[in-house]
């Protein structure tokens, strides 16, 4: 079974200076197991297979991703982590990011 994604980035999770792991990031656009909806985000666990050639990405929990159309890199804090989960995209937490370094206190 697997979940089509568009819209996708590959997302490096740093922890500092450690590399924690890299996961899938996407807008559902079909899903053969039922899992998702189309037009869903998905954040995925830890990908343990990435091949652009064939645009497919396989993840620790054995999760098929196929990746549609062309995608992004991205890097995030840790501390950021649980915002791509709730459904922000890389872009988005970028922004917040930067929009939260320039308030003044």
């Amino acid at each position: 079974m697997t979940t089509k994604v568009k819209n996708w980035y590959i997302v490096t999770v740093m922890d500092g200076e450690q590399l924690v792991g890299e996961v899938l990031y996407g807008i559902v656009q079909d899903d053969s197991s039922l899992r998702f909806y189309e037009g869903d985000y998905v954040t995925t666990s830890k990908i343990v297979s990435l091949d652009f050639k064939i645009q497919q990405v396989i993840t620790v929990s054995n999760s098929h991703y196929d990746l549609k159309g062309s995608g992004k890199r991205a890097i995030i804090d840790i501390n950021d982590f649980e915002l791509l989960r709730q459904g922000f995209s890389p872009l988005q937490i970028r922004a917040l990011n930067s929009s939260s370094s320039h308030i003044t206190h």
